[in-house]
Formats: structure tokens, C-alpha cells, sequence
């Protein structure tokens, strides 16, 4: 049987605007998993009778409903008792969820007495599958009704994601009649509707396996996935796409089942046992906060240089002074010398210099936002790429350090 699911986000603060609906997105790639389909995402206040609404409406449409958000103690917390009512079900006291919210006061918070009112947690719908919360006070719980699956997370997003994976992925496992097994494609160089133009006749021919691009900021990734009653089986259904898909996409692809272009560069500077030092100047250190994210960076990443102005690149780098009067600082010499500068001043094997307009406003000498040059340095060698980028300045960012991580994992293949 073939799932379909709505997710009703539960908060008057996602409605206002002050709070970004994350959960959503973390139960939606979870269920993507498992091929349920997410036909509706809804969001609701803390009204009781629009809450109700909402229920109704989700039990016309959906197989599986999963709410986040409401569970706590307060009066405005109202999820359980709607989803309850909705489902003819009776709240009923456990003893054992509340002994479990005492200890959480005692043990974390030994200096706080526990409001009396965080034992509405510990009401929960009769017969349902208890999730316990690991990380905060309120318990999740699942139940089956009407021939409905409906599904109760609490809304603080660490909370949440927790109790998606210690205990919505082994329920829905329990569901699913075969396994959903994929791989992710990552692609740069290539936007959208370059790629499925590439591989339209490909995509509109599969049925099992599948394969369906998702643009990211940047760059493209393609999710091929496999319904099948084993992993064995799953990627047997997967091998052969996944080899067309390569020949056809080449070094356009970045990595399969990675998580991002830093994690590729990473990955490949260990390989190679190289090291690598950074001088930036319109991203503002953004290149250098990407790859120190990656836990062990520091066995190949030996620093960074922000040389914002005319006098940090001449005194930090060694570029001469009339290099830049000459090309001005945004320009292919510029980065060139900033990339051989940081290489040699850090004794790295490789050096990157990044220098451009960020915007939103023209640079003296009339040059628009988006025009960025980025070098690439060895002991042997120096190039420099200026791509063309636009929007607006965090996205020209990205745009430009996604393009250095792109020139050093060429480098590196």
C-alpha cells in the first residue's frame, strides 16, 4: 500500500512569521524515505476550533497525519485533546510518563520546582503508542483510528528531529511493505533545467527506480530512489541509472551521498595528504566558516587571511602596492597574487584568492554587483575563474565560495 501523509504544524508564532516551520521539513524528508507521499503541509494556531478544522479536513485527504507542535503544559497547548477528540479517544494520566517528567526537573533542573501543570504532558490518548522525549519533557505518541494513522511530535525542532529518528522511523518501518532505499547525486556547473533537459527522456521513463531533481543554493542535487524487499535488491534497480546518469553528467558530479562541496574538498585534500590556505575578500571569511564546519578540517585547512582592504593585502600577503593601483582591487591579477601571497605566507599546496563586488552598490571604478575573480595557486601553477553571478549579496557569497570548492576539487580529481 502506498501512504499518503499531511503534515499540520501546530504554533500561532509560525503564522506570525517569528518562527521558521523546520519540523516540516525534517518529517517531510523523513517520510520522502519510506515513498510516503506529502500531498499537504498545514499550519494552524493555537485555536482549538481552527485546530479542528484542520483535523477534519487532513482525514479526508491523508492516510497519515502528523501534527508537531502543542504538546506542552500551557492552556494554549491544545493538539492532544483536539487530535483526541476529533478521534472519539479518551486522555488518560500515566504514571509512568509523569515519574519520568519529575526525574527530568530533578536531574536538569535541581533548582526549579516543577510547575503542576507539566503533568497535562503525562495525559496521553488511550491505547496509543507512546515516543518518549529524550531531550525535553513532552512525550509524543502515535494511535490508529478510523483507519487513519495519526502521529503527535512536539514542536521544538531539536525535540522533534530526536523523536523522528529513535522513534517515527522504526513506526513507519513497520508500515512499509517493502524498503525505500536512494542516493543522492550532487551536482555544479549545471543549473535546473540544464540538467533535466539532459536527462528528461530518462526521468519520464522510470517508474522503479526514480529519479527527481531538487535545486539548492548553487547547485543541483538528483535523488534516485528504489522501492524493492531488500537493500540488496533496491540498489541492483538503482545500479544501472546511477551509471547513465554518471556518463551522461561526468565531473559535473561532485559526490554521491555527500553532504556538500566542503565535505567533497575535505574528503579529497586527506586523500591526497595536500593542505590548503585561503585569502578572501568579499566573502568575508564565509569560504573558511565552510570548510572549518567539517569536524577534522585541520588536518589539511592551515588558515585563512580576510584582506577587505587595499593595505590587509599588502601588508598580511606581500602584494605590491602598485599591482593593485594598476588593476585595481577587484581584478584577475589581484586574486592571482592574493592566491600565490596566502599559499606562500602559510607554506600550504594550495592557495585560493576570492576578491569582488558583493553589492548591493557598483565599486568606484563602475563594476557591478556580482563581479567576483577567484584564484587558484600551486607551486606550479596559478588560474582564475570569474563567474557570473547575481542576486543579492548572500547569494553572490555562496555563489562565489561555492565556485572556489568547485576549482580545488578539480584540481584535486
Amino acid at each position: 500500500m502506498t501512504y499518503t501523509a499531511e503534515i499540520i504544524a501546530v504554533g500561532t508564532e509560525l503564522l506570525l512569521g517569528g518562527t521558521v516551520n523546520s519540523d516540516a521539513q525534517d518529517v517531510s524528508k523523513l517520510l520522502s524515505e519510506f515513498g510516503i507521499n506529502v500531498y499537504f503541509h498545514t499550519v494552524v494556531g493555537d485555536n482549538p476550533e481552527r485546530m479542528k478544522q484542520a483535523v477534519e479536513i487532513a482525514k479526508g485527504r491523508a492516510d497519515i497525519i502528523i501534527t508537531t507542535g502543542g504538546l506542552g503544559p500551557t492552556f494554549d497547548d491544545v493538539t492532544k485533546q483536539t487530535l483526541a477528540e476529533a478521534f472519539g479517544k479518551k486522555l488518560v494520566f500515566n504514571e509512568e510518563v509523569a515519574k519520568k517528567i519529575r526525574s527530568f526537573f530533578e536531574k536538569r533542573l535541581p533548582n526549579t520546582k516543577m510547575p503542576e501543570n507539566n503533568l497535562r504532558q503525562a495525559e496521553l490518548p488511550e491505547g496509543c503508542e507512546i515516543f518518549e522525549n529524550v531531550v525535553g519533557t513532552a512525550p509524543g505518541c502515535a494511535f490508529e483510528a478510523d483507519g487513519k494513522h495519526v502521529i503527535m511530535l512536539p514542536g521544538p525542532p531539536r525535540e522533534c528531529r530526536e523523536m523522528l529518528k529513535t522513534c517515527v522511523d522504526p513506526y513507519l518501518r513497520k508500515l512499509s511493505e517493502a524498503q525505500i532505499h536512494s542516493h543522492n547525486i550532487h551536482i555544479f556547473g549545471l543549473g535546473e533545467s540544464a540538467v533535466e533537459e539532459k536527462l528528461r527522456l530518462l526521468m519520464e521513463n522510470l517508474t522503479n527506480p526514480t529519479l527527481a531533481p531538487y535545486a539548492k543554493d548553487g547547485e543541483v542535487m538528483l535523488r534516485l530512489t528504489a522501492k524493492a524487499q531488500s537493500k540488496e535488491q533496491a540498489e541492483k534497480l538503482m545500479a544501472p541509472i546511477l551509471e547513465e546518469v554518471q556518463e551522461t553528467l561526468g565531473d559535473l558530479i561532485y559526490g554521491i551521498d555527500t553532504e556538500s562541496l566542503e565535505n567533497t574538498v575535505i574528503m579529497q585534500l586527506k586523500e591526497k595528504g595536500l593542505t590548503l590556505a585561503i585569502a578572501e575578500s568579499c566573502t568575508g571569511g564565509l569560504l573558511s566558516k565552510r570548510l572549518t564546519d567539517i569536524p577534522g578540517a585541520s588536518e589539511v585547512y592551515i588558515g585563512g587571511v580576510i584582506a577587505y582592504s587595499e593595505q590587509s593585502k599588502t601588508e598580511l600577503l606581500g602584494i605590491e602596492r602598485d599591482l593593485i593601483r594598476e588593476h585595481k582591487e577587484v581584478s584577475r591579477e589581484v586574486a592571482i597574487a592574493m592566491a600565490k601571497g596566502v599559499r606562500k605566507r602559510l607554506g600550504a599546496a594550495i592557495g585560493i584568492g576570492i576578491t569582488g563586488i558583493a553589492g548591493p552598490e557598483s565599486d568606484s571604478s563602475k563594476r557591478e554587483p556580482g563581479t567576483v575573480f577567484i584564484a587558484l595557486a600551486t607551486k606550479d601553477k596559478a588560474i582564475c575563474r570569474e563567474p557570473k553571478l547575481y542576486f543579492d549579496r548572500e547569494r553572490i557569497r555562496i555563489g562565489a565560495t561555492n565556485n572556489a570548492l568547485d576549482m580545488i576539487r578539480r584540481e584535486l580529481l
